[in-house]
C-alpha cells in the first residue's frame, strides 16, 4: 500500500492523529473535540490549560468553537484518498442547543414546515441522550401535546402523528413542569384513546405503520397515566378500560406489539389503586382476557404484569369470581408458580391465597389439587424462595390440611416435617 503523508495540520496535538471534529480553544490551537474534551474531564479543579501553550482555560466546553473549514478539509482529502488505505471520516453530529430546539419548535406550528421539523427531532433523539435532555429543556414536551390535540380537535390524524407520539415518549422525564403539563389533562387522554381507535388506521394498508403509531400512542398513555392525578385516574371512562383490554386480544395481534402490550398492562396496573377502576376492569372481563393472554404468552416480562394484575383484581370477590369461572383460571395460576420469575410467584401465591381466605368451596378447593396448585405450594416450601412467599403457602396449606392431607399430591415431605397441620 502507498504510504501517504498526513498534512501536520490535520492531526490533533493530542493524540497526533487525524482530527475527526476540529474545534479551536480561545489559545488559537486546534484539537479534536474528543480529546480536548477528556483532557479537560481529567484535568484537576482550577488547572484546565492548553496543551500545548500552557495557558489557562475555561472547562466549559462550550467555549471550544467548531472550525468547519478545517474539517471540510480533512473531510476532502480523507475522501480523496479512500483508495490509498486512509479512512473516511464523516461530518460531525454537533449536540443541540437551545435555540436550535426552539427554531424547531415554532417550525412545528408552521403548517409549511411542521413535518420536516419532526423528522429532525426524531434523527437529533436518536443521536444522543444529550439532545433528548435538550429537547425537555427546551419545551418538546409541550410542543407535542399540543400537536397532538391540534389533530384531535381536527378530527383527523396529521402526518407526523407517528412522528409526534416518538418524540414525546424518548424525551419524556418525569419533570415538574412535564407532570404540571400533562397530570390533569383529560384531554390528552381522550386524543389518544382517539388515535388508538381511529377509523383511519383501520383503512391503513400498511401494518407497519399502524402497530408503529399504536405502540407509541400507547408508550405515551403510560408515560402520561404513570404520574396523573387521582382526580384524573378517578375519571376514567369504562371505554378508556375497553380500549386498554381491546390491546390484549389475541385477534388483534396484528396491529399490536409486544411494546404495546406491555404498556398497556402498565396502565392499568397504575390505574388500580382505584377500587372502582377494578371493579370497572373486572365487569368489561379483563380477568378472562387477562388468562387468555397468559395461556398464549412465552415472554416474562408479560407474564409478570399479567399477574401483577390479576392480583389486583382478585382482591375483589368479583374477580375472584371470574378466575374461577375460567376454565383455565386456577391451572394457569399453578403452573406458572416456580417457572417464571419471583415477581411472578409472588402475585400467584397472593392469588391463591386470597381463593384459598376467600373462595374456598369444597369445588374449588378440589380443583386446586387436581391442577397441581397443591404440589406447587409443598414445592415452594422446599425451593429456595423469600421466606414470606414460603410462609404464605405455608399458611395456604395449614388453612386446608383436612381436604389435602390425605391425597398422594401432598408430599411425604410436608407431612412428616409439619406432622398435624
Amino acid at each position: 500500500m502507498e504510504e501517504v503523508e498526513i498534512p501536520k495540520y490535520f492531526l490533533c496535538p493530542i493524540s497526533l492523529q487525524i482530527m475527526k471534529d476540529p474545534v479551536t480553544t480561545v489559545t488559537g490551537i486546534t484539537y479534536d473535540r474528543e480529546n480536548i474534551e477528556t483532557w479537560l474531564l481529567m484535568a484537576e479543579e482550577n488547572t484546565y490549560t492548553c496543551p500545548v501553550t500552557k495557558q489557562i482555560l475555561s472547562r466549559d466546553t462550550a467555549l471550544l468553537t467548531p472550525n468547519h473549514m478545517l474539517g471540510k478539509f480533512i473531510r476532502s482529502w480523507t475522501i480523496c484518498n479512500a483508495e490509498k488505505g486512509i479512512e473516511q471520516i464523516p461530518s460531525p453530529k454537533y449536540p443541540l442547543n437551545k435555540s436550535h430546539v426552539i427554531r424547531l419548535i415554532r417550525q412545528v406550528k408552521n403548517r409549511d414546515l411542521y413535518l420536516e421539523a419532526l423528522r429532525k427531532m426524531v434523527t437529533m433523539i436518536s443521536e444522543n441522550e444529550e439532545n433528548r435532555k435538550c429537547l425537555d429543556e427546551g419545551g418538546a414536551i409541550k410542543a407535542m401535546v399540543l400537536f397532538i390535540l391540534r389533530s384531535f380537535k381536527e378530527g383527523e390524524l396529521i402526518m407526523g402523528i407517528e412522528e409526534a407520539l416518538r418524540i414525546f415518549h424518548l424525551v419524556w422525564r418525569p419533570t415538574h413542569e412535564n407532570k404540571q403539563l400533562v397530570k390533569e389533562n383529560h384531554d390528552l387522554i381522550e386524543a389518544i384513546l382517539w388515535i388508538l381507535k381511529s377509523r383511519e388506521m383501520c383503512n391503513n394498508n400498511n401494518n407497519q405503520v399502524v402497530t408503529s403509531i399504536k405502540t407509541h400512542a400507547m408508550l405515551v398513555l403510560k408515560d402520561v397515566i404513570s404520574v396523573s392525578s387521582t382526580n384524573l385516574l378517578s375519571s376514567l371512562t369504562p371505554e378508556f378500560f375497553q380500549q386498554m383490554l381491546n390491546s390484549l386480544r389475541k385477534n388483534n395481534v396484528k396491529y399490536v406489539s409486544q411494546q404495546a402490550t406491555k404498556a398497556a398492562l402498565h396502565v392499568l396496573i397504575d390505574t388500580c389503586p382505584r377500587g372502582r377502576n377494578r371493579l370497572k376492569m373486572i365487569e368489561l372481563g379483563a380477568v378472562f382476557e387477562l388468562i387468555e393472554l397468559e395461556l398464549s404468552n412465552n415472554e416474562k416480562r408479560v407474564s409478570e404484569l399479567v399477574f401483577s394484575l390479576l392480583s389486583h383484581l382478585c382482591s375483589l370477590a368479583d374477580g375472584r369470581a371470574e378466575l374461577l369461572k375460567h376454565a383455565a383460571g386456577i391451572a394457569i395460576v399453578s403452573k406458572k408458580i416456580l417457572r417464571i420469575s419471583p415477581a411472578t410467584d409472588e402475585s400467584a401465591i397472593q392469588i391463591l391465597g386470597l381463593i384459598g381466605k376467600f373462595s374456598a368451596t369444597k369445588e374449588v378447593l378440589m380443583e386446586m389439587l387436581r391442577v397441581g396448585g397443591v404440589t406447587k405450594l409443598c414445592m415452594v416450601i422446599q425451593a429456595n424462595c423469600e421466606a414470606s412467599l414460603r410462609k404464605k403457602a405455608l399458611e395456604i396449606l395449614r388453612a386446608h390440611n383436612n381436604v389435602w392431607s390425605n391425597s398422594p399430591c401432598v408430599q411425604i415431605y410436608f407431612l412428616t416435617r409439619y406432622p398435624g397441620q
